[in-house]
């Protein structure tokens, strides 16, 4: 399995807009076996994503899909920048089924 965790911030009052474009872009993606969007309550412009991905590839072809690619320009001017970003090997856990 492949992970990542990663942190954006949002241009000012523009994070529930690139959560709801997150939240309606990532219903299907072939190989997400967990796919998790959360605000950040000490940062009122930042959002953590947690991914769980069936392999690296999987996840780069995602990248690809006409829904991603779409939310991606949707959300790009709304985004202000990336800040931490982690790459895991995830091994199990609830809610994750191989």
């Amino acid at each position: 399995m492949y992970g990542l965790i990663g942190k954006m911030r949002t241009t000012a009052g523009q994070r529930d807009a690139v959560v709801a474009i997150l939240l309606e872009s990532t219903r299907s993606m072939p190989g997400c076996l967990s796919y998790v969007i959360a605000t950040d309550p000490s940062d009122e412009n930042g959002i953590w994503v947690t991914e769980v991905w069936e392999s690296k590839d999987m996840h780069a072809a995602s990248l690809k899909l006409p829904q991603v690619a779409q939310a991606i320009a949707r959300a790009r001017p709304l985004i202000a920048g990336f800040a931490e970003r982690f790459e895991t090997t995830p091994v199990g856990g609830y809610g994750i089924e191989r």
